[in-house]
């Protein structure tokens, strides 16, 4: 199975791969294993006006933060993954990749907001669910 696993080094992206870890049928050579991350777009202003080496640089910064100890989760179960790192609105590039990508299952954690809170701070997972037409695993 093709798996693209979004992650955003919050403590509900852990409990997603805790729940990977804690799962034997998720582990082995039978899955295809991409993680994402996003990070959020520096506004179109500054960006204007910072060099284009400046600014990759600091995209490059902010995914190592959170890919450094996903890599070594993924690394210690002996999980072969390739990662992937895009700078965007989260919801928008996540539903992409999975698209344009012919991915089987997203997995992704998930704040686990009520409806109300959905509505009054919106949700990365919520927007997925709504424009991903791959299936969404979400963990809470």
């Amino acid at each position: 199975m093709k798996i693209l696993v979004a992650v955003d080094g919050s403590v509900y992206s852990k409990r997603m791969l805790a729940y990977l870890a804690a799962h034997d049928e998720w582990l082995g050579d039978q899955h295809d294993f991409t993680v994402v991350h996003v990070v959020p777009p520096v506004p179109p202003r500054a960006a204007a006006v910072l060099d284009k080496a400046v600014l990759s640089e600091y995209y490059d910064d902010e995914a190592a933060k959170v890919l450094k100890p996903i890599r070594a989760f993924m690394d210690k179960r002996g999980i072969n993954a390739k990662y992937v790192t895009k700078a965007g609105h989260a919801a928008e590039v996540i539903a992409t990749i999975a698209a344009k990508n012919k991915f089987d299952l997203l997995m992704m954690g998930s704040h686990g907001h009520t409806t109300l809170g959905n509505l009054v701070l919106g949700s990365v997972a919520t927007k997925v669910m709504a424009t991903c037409e791959v299936p969404v695993l979400l963990i809470r």
